[in-house]
């Protein structure tokens, strides 16, 4: 049996006295878009720099393709990429030259045909040569869309995706997610406070609170398990009160 794309097992981080991620467990499946949701505060961010190896877990272990993370980190990386809102390229480069660096670091074959098709998928093949740093908040965003998906990662990690984009190009971009899993075969780990986005691309949504796992399932059933008519309402119950299903609670997703 073919093992999860990704698989964390008890993963813990704690700064102080503080557990910023508690013994968290959950697996994706390969071609699967597993939400990670939860207010701020809630352990996303952390345990997503664990899976990138970036922060050191205190406790619990990360699998990626069915190998330990911490042993072949550099090797793993090369089959994966991450995309952030809160982050961004050199600012002195033009857009071609940041997603030409990154292309290199990333071993893209046909590289400057890649680099076209990702401007053309993102619709920003008129800020080619652009310098970075004088791109707008939302054209900023979709440049590191384009740096994510460069190698067409088997496995993509994108935190708030759409935050700075207006409703017309935050559709496009959930198109252009659907189409990295469909088309170029990624799965993929998403984090939002879009429940839209959540709504329309996730196959499965993992709710943390306060490190947390309160709920793993789809959208739909999470609806039924919370009795609520949108995500966007157990998002908020789930923000004000932390309710936790004790059946629910750790239970390892994907299995």
């Amino acid at each position: 049996m073919e093992p999860p794309v990704l698989r964390v097992s008890k993963l813990t981080k704690t700064f102080g006295e503080v557990n910023s991620v508690d013994g968290v467990s959950f697996a994706i499946k390969k071609g699967e878009i597993l939400g990670l949701l939860g207010a701020n505060g809630a352990g996303k961010t952390t345990a997503i720099n664990m899976v990138l190896g970036i922060i050191t877990p205190t406790a619990g272990r990360v699998e990626v393709f069915g190998e330990d993370l911490h042993a072949s980190r550099v090797e793993l990386l090369r089959r994966m990429n991450f995309c952030s809102t809160y982050t961004q390229l050199p600012g002195n480069l033009r857009v071609w030259q940041n997603l030409n660096v990154f292309g290199k670091l990333y071993r893209v074959r046909h590289l400057k045909e890649r680099i076209d098709q990702v401007l053309e998928m993102l619709e920003i093949s008129h800020l080619k040569n652009r310098v970075s740093g004088e791109l707008s908040a939302g054209e900023s965003t979709r440049l590191n869309l384009c740096k994510a998906l460069l190698n067409k990662p088997n496995l993509l990690l994108l935190d708030e995706p759409t935050a700075s984009l207006d409703p017309d190009i935050a559709d496009k971009v959930r198109k252009v997610v659907r189409r990295s899993r469909d088309d170029e075969g990624s799965t993929i780990l998403y984090t939002s406070h879009n429940m839209r986005d959540v709504e329309e691309v996730c196959d499965r949504v993992v709710f943390m609170h306060k490190g947390r796992i309160l709920f793993v399932g789809t959208p739909g059933e999470t609806l039924q398990h919370f009795k609520e008519e949108s995500l966007e309402e157990v998002f908020i119950r789930v923000a004000r009160s932390g309710e936790i299903e004790s059946d629910k609670a750790g239970k390892e997703a994907g299995e």
